[in-house]
């Protein structure tokens, strides 16, 4: 009988919503709007009865169109994406999601609901909607415009930051409370597990798919992206973290594939079926009275979402040194909020700290605001023309100065150069020691369950940890070499840069020589301070650190072009799988 009801209940939320979608596309209304629609017609709150009887497994189906959500969003990011948005979609993104939160929670205060509620609304608040703005320029051809295209960019870092912030709404809903410590450990552990992850997926599973790809089988294909997609999510789960981190981290990874395309041909109609039973899942819970009960806060709400993200976009895009227009056109385009803050809110009612009325509310304000994106959008340009006759002349100077100022200070030619060599440098020093501190992370959090393993022939914990610690420098060694090195890269190029010959005269070459070996052996012995605190758990004792130090040291010595080898393959290999894709614009 269960089976038959679940059936009776999926055909009628396809059924409903079909019909709904439908109309809403001849209505030329976003077609998320009619999923909406549809479950709110077929819900139990709406009049005469209620039409879907097993509401625990269309929750659970819905669960997994989140997944496929957030799976589909992340192969539609790329780290090459993450590195042309520029300044602007940086600081647009971290404005808006600053001023939204405390404008969200303020807004929460004001009414009287609990500082949960209030917090939660403020994330809600943060994230705009990915899908809702690329069908709205879709639908109004502007897709391929300048600030189509710096909008998309503040998407992607949006993206990101939301997943920080269902992180940390996770961490503050368990513990009840939020500290500064908190949040920098947080955010500090969600950083370094995305750039391992990133880094180890991109190195194995884009070579994983082009070998089942070789058989030429899209069911071989198709099942191994779900069992990898739901395989990270499990273990993204069991690490303490959200699902959707996994989901999006995944697709991210798979985005670098040779097989993207087919990838996403292959999983778009499982990912339309899952994610319009997400939204019309929304649509069940939405209940008439609580939405008449709320329509002060709705209207509220619904305004500050508007004119919050309005200013804030606006206002990064202006900072990041775009003309008023463009800026203006980013804010407007960028003012609703969709799925990011359906699952948001849902969060909230999964660990039961938010009230049941925050996630309709935010629902109902989704939708007003999915309905205004396209006037939004058309009405950003008559707007500047009117606001540019209004503002003074003296002021519309002031702007136009800025931007030239902007402009100017900027590096050119040698400058920038070197400013990009420094960045790239930079960075390979960051992934490196992300993945030292990671080793040493999985070592203390293993290191337990290894000690006991190997317990039969090492009975003393002082040793069990010594041969763990020391595992765990041996693994480091290659990408400690290669952060040494590049260190000792940067310290050359800032020596010859900082150190002229009317400086130090005669002494120009000892003292650069200087600083380029000071340098990176300063900055390791802060590295292995910071990897001893790391490691407190599993740290070993004084003699036995010094013996395990001593012995990598001579590993090091004598292993070093080895190490150097196995580093720079495994970088020729990123670098391959990264350079290999095809560009976005390409596909």
């Amino acid at each position: 009988m269960h089976a038959i009801s679940f059936i009776q209940d999926l055909a009628v939320i396809m059924l409903v919503a079909g019909v709904v979608t439908v109309l809403f596309h001849r209505l030329k209304q976003p077609v998320v709007l009619g999923y909406i629609v549809a479950g709110f017609i077929i819900g139990p709150h709406t009049p005469p009865f209620g039409l879907i009887h097993d509401e625990d497994t269309i929750k659970t189906l819905a669960e997994l169109g989140v997944i496929f959500l957030m799976f589909c969003l992340g192969l539609e990011f790329s780290l090459r994406k993450l590195f042309k948005v520029g300044a602007t979609a940086f600081i647009a993104a971290f404005l808006e999601i600053m001023l939204m939160i405390w404008i969200g929670y303020e807004i929460g205060q004001y009414f009287g609901w609990s500082t949960m509620d209030s917090l939660f609304l403020g994330a809600i608040l943060a994230i705009s909607s990915t899908t809702i703005i690329v069908k709205a320029l879709n639908d109004l051809k502007m897709k391929n415009q300048r600030f189509a295209q710096l909008i998309f960019g503040v998407l992607i870092v949006e993206d990101i930051l939301g997943i920080g912030i269902i992180a940390l709404l996770s961490g503050i809903a368990v513990s009840g409370t939020v500290s500064s410590g908190e949040v920098f450990s947080t955010v500090g552990k969600l950083s370094l597990f995305m750039i391992v992850a990133l880094v180890i997926g991109i190195l194995l599973v884009p070579r994983l798919l082009a070998y089942v790809a070789q058989f030429e089988s899209n069911e071989m294909l198709l099942i191994t992206v779900l069992g990898l997609c739901f395989g990270f999510c499990l273990l993204v789960v069991k690490l303490e973290y959200s699902m959707v981190l996994g989901a999006f981290l995944i697709g991210a990874i798979m985005a670098e594939s040779r097989q993207l395309m087919k990838i996403e041909h292959l999983i778009e109609p499982i990912r339309d079926m899952f994610s319009a039973i997400f939204f019309v899942a929304i649509g069940l819970m939405i209940d008439p009275k609580i939405l008449l009960d709320y329509a002060w806060p709705i209207a509220v709400i619904t305004v500050a979402v508007v004119l919050g993200k309005m200013l804030s976009c606006g206002l990064g895009a202006f900072i990041a040194g775009n003309d008023g227009k463009t800026s203006l056109r980013v804010g407007m385009g960028l003012s609703q909020i969709g799925e990011f803050s359906f699952i948001i809110a849902a969060l909230g009612m999964t660990l039961q700290v938010t009230s049941d009325f925050l996630y309709p509310v935010a629902v109902a304000v989704s939708a007003i605001t999915t309905l205004l994106t396209p006037y939004l959008i058309r009405a950003a340009d008559p707007l500047s023309h009117s606001l540019g006759n209004i503002v003074p002349a003296r002021v519309a100077r002031v702007f136009g100065l800025y931007g030239e100022w902007l402009r100017s200070i900027q590096p050119q030619g040698q400058g920038a150069l070197l400013a990009s060599m420094i960045r790239k440098i930079l960075l390979q020093v960051g992934v490196n020691l992300a993945l030292v501190v990671a080793i040493f992370f999985c070592g203390g959090y293993f290191g337990e369950r290894i000690g006991e393993y190997f317990s039969e022939w090492v009975s003393e914990v002082g040793q069990q940890k010594a041969w763990v610690w020391g595992a765990s420098l041996l693994l480091s060694l290659p990408f400690l070499i290669a952060a040494y090195r590049k260190l000792k890269a940067l310290s050359m190029l800032l020596a010859e840069m900082g150190v002229k010959p009317e400086m130090a005269g005669r002494h120009t070459e000892r003292v650069r020589r200087v600083i380029a070996e000071v340098i990176p052996l300063l900055s390791l012995s802060v590295l292995f301070v910071l990897i001893a605190l790391l490691s407190a758990s599993m740290l070993p004792t004084s003699e036995w650190l010094l013996l395990i130090v001593m012995v990598a040291a001579v590993v090091a010595a004598v292993l070093w072009r080895w190490f150097i080898r196995v580093h720079t393959r495994m970088q020729i290999a990123l670098l391959e799988t990264l350079g290999n894709n095809q560009e976005p614009s390409e596909r």
